[in-house]
């Protein structure tokens, strides 16, 4: 059985708070008088604790969430105006610039293979709601809501929104989002597959950490091929990802965490995974 010894994480920033607990990191955007939006001291620290936990064999799920009445409102609009190091870039440096800021961030957290959480109290918006669907499974409170919000600011999409939708709703449901940027409440988010599950506010912090901690207890080799298939599937035709399964499933069916998980069947208990 995991540890119970909560360890603060330095994120180098307030803006940022991040601890690990039974191994579940839980990291938390500190910025509720913005709803937590994007920022230059917040972003850099979320890349740093998504790129330690990749390698923190003390980390087993990651947990994201919010501050306050907010997931993450994207980026923080009222900065977007007055960007004097952008201003000194071209075009080129500049799309060289976010295309490394997107795979640092959401693009490490889809690639990352442990579990991962977005537990959302409020809101999510554009780069927002993005870092939301870069994540396995997304439980809200019944009063959140999400919005696409780019095309309300002129804007196209980053951080993987096109993709990430596309995978959560199918593209019909990505264009209808990302064109009429509408506000979608939570059981709506429910209905078409953007939330896994919505629950009463006072409960989403209770309930993120339980299956938080279900994840980190479970098998983590196990997850990391799941997440393999799952990622490989869509590009697949079907005989090529059964090949893939094949493969991974006689892999997996050699490790201690398989003989462990038969063994506990066998003797009828919970199994406890190292």
């Amino acid at each position: 059985m995991s540890g119970t010894v909560s360890i603060t994480v330095d994120t180098g920033t307030d803006e940022l708070r991040c601890r690990i607990d039974r191994r579940v990191m839980v990291i938390t955007l500190n910025r509720p008088e913005a709803r937590n939006a994007l920022s230059d001291n917040l972003t850099p620290a979320l890349r740093r604790v998504i790129r330690d936990a990749a390698s923190d064999d003390a980390v087993r799920t990651l947990l994201i969430t919010g501050a306050g009445a907010a997931f993450c409102a994207g980026g923080d609009v009222k900065g977007l105006g007055d960007r004097s190091s952008a201003a000194e870039m071209n075009v080129g440096q500049r799309v060289a610039r976010l295309i490394e800021r997107q795979r640092t961030l959401t693009g490490a957290l889809v690639g990352l293979r442990k579990p991962t959480i977005a537990a959302l109290p409020g809101p999510a918006a554009g780069a927002g709601l993005a870092l939301a669907l870069a994540c396995d499974i997304r439980i809200a409170a019944t009063n959140a809501f999400v919005s696409t919000a780019y095309a309300r600011i002129g804007l196209s999409g980053d951080y993987g929104i096109t993709w990430l939708l596309i995978r959560a709703v199918g593209p019909a449901r990505a264009r209808e989002l990302l064109l009429l940027s509408e506000r979608i409440d939570a059981e709506r988010c429910e209905t078409i597959g953007l939330f896994n599950r919505i629950v009463a506010p006072e409960y989403l912090a209770t309930e993120a950490f339980a299956l938080a901690l279900q994840l980190a207890d479970g098998p983590i080799h196990a997850y990391s091929a799941i997440k393999d298939n799952l990622d490989e599937a869509p590009a697949l035709g079907f005989a090529a990802s059964l090949d893939k399964e094949a493969e991974r499933l006689v892999r997996s069916s050699q490790t201690d965490e398989h003989r462990e998980a038969v063994h506990a069947f066998i003797e009828k208990r919970p199994a406890v995974f190292p």
